[in-house]
């Protein structure tokens, strides 16, 4: 083995443990905290309710978690369900459960119905990172990291897919989307897609392209299957409930990131908190933003910020927020 390929092998090697070990201290709640008030009933899918996985050290570590958006400082109910990610919207929701072992990684993608009922499963490729379900409940979609594509110079890219549960179309990778770029069709054998957020029509939707060193915010049609860029630095996109605006987060350094809103219209972009993210935020009504962030002891925090106010925590110990 050459010196050059050791060296490729070895930095493979230690990219994907920190993956892994991102995933299982996710999953075990990161470092002890005290402990957070938890009541373990069942429950479904509801508009008055904020789901989460709950990170707080325990038993239920990991699992879906939920409290009322009147009340975020109740004690959370935590049901059974495991999930790396969780999202839902229009009575539906996907799960992504990394299977323990797989090597290379492999992911269930589990479809549910509004009383969390199993309605469909997938087993993919790949370490979970993002999911999104269309307003409408009718498409969902996913991101997970993989290893082995040979246009990846670090060894790693993502795959990002689609699932539509009118039809049961699945589409594992959209990388045929026809995208353009000022105007001309582009063409790249690095090109990476991750972080879909679908309008309120289920069709439109925006996700972030990278390629050559650059992100892309595209604005695409699912049924066309073409794709405008329209913006860049732009990564894990997602649109306002109206329409108007695309919260995302905005790169300033190697490996730092900050919360950043732009405005589709006037094309106003805003940063709402500086701190580094490394999600993507949720839409509460169109004026509202949650997000995760790594606090002091290596855990996340549910935080939520206004577009005219300050930020302020929400929900400790807890990540991947979505609502019914």
């Amino acid at each position: 083995m050459t010196r050059r390929l050791l060296v490729t092998t070895i930095g493979i090697l230690v990219l994907l443990t920190a993956a892994i070990v991102y995933i299982v201290d996710a999953r075990t709640g990161g470092a002890a905290e005290n402990a957070v008030p938890v009541v373990n009933r069942p429950f479904t899918l509801d508009n008055s309710t904020l789901y989460f996985r709950n990170l707080a050290p325990g038993p239920d570590s990991g699992k879906l978690a939920a409290v009322p958006i009147t009340d975020p400082s109740a004690p959370r109910r935590v049901g059974d369900l495991h999930c790396d990610r969780f999202a839902a919207a229009g009575g539906t929701a996907i799960c992504l459960q990394l299977k323990p072992g797989s090597l290379p990684a492999l992911t269930d993608l589990i479809l549910l119905d509004a009383n969390l009922h199993e309605r469909h499963r997938e087993t993919l490729n790949g370490t979970p990172s993002r999911a999104r379900v269309s307003p409408d409940g009718k498409r969902v979609n996913w991101t997970l990291f993989v290893t082995g594509d040979s246009y990846a110079a670090t060894g790693f890219s993502t795959r990002t897919g689609v699932y539509d549960l009118t039809t049961g179309h699945l589409v594992k990778t959209i990388e045929e989307l026809a995208v353009f770029v000022d105007g001309k069709r582009y063409f790249a054998s690095d090109v990476n897609f991750w972080g879909i957020t679908f309008a309120a029509d289920g069709n439109r939707f925006y996700v972030t392209m990278a390629s050559k060193g650059t992100t892309y915010l595209i604005e695409a049609d699912y049924r066309t299957y073409r794709g405008t860029a329209i913006a860049k630095n732009v990564e894990c996109p997602s649109l306002s409930p109206d329409g108007r605006r695309i919260a995302y987060k905005e790169k300033v350094a190697k490996g730092e990131w900050r919360l950043a809103v732009l405005d589709l219209t006037t094309r106003e972009l805003t940063h709402p908190d500086s701190r580094s993210i490394d999600d993507q935020p949720v839409w509460q009504g169109n004026s509202t933003l949650l997000y995760p962030v790594r606090n002091s002891t290596g855990t996340l925090d549910l935080w939520s910020v206004g577009l005219a106010t300050a930020p302020r925590l929400l929900v400790a110990q807890a990540t991947s927020p979505s609502f019914g």
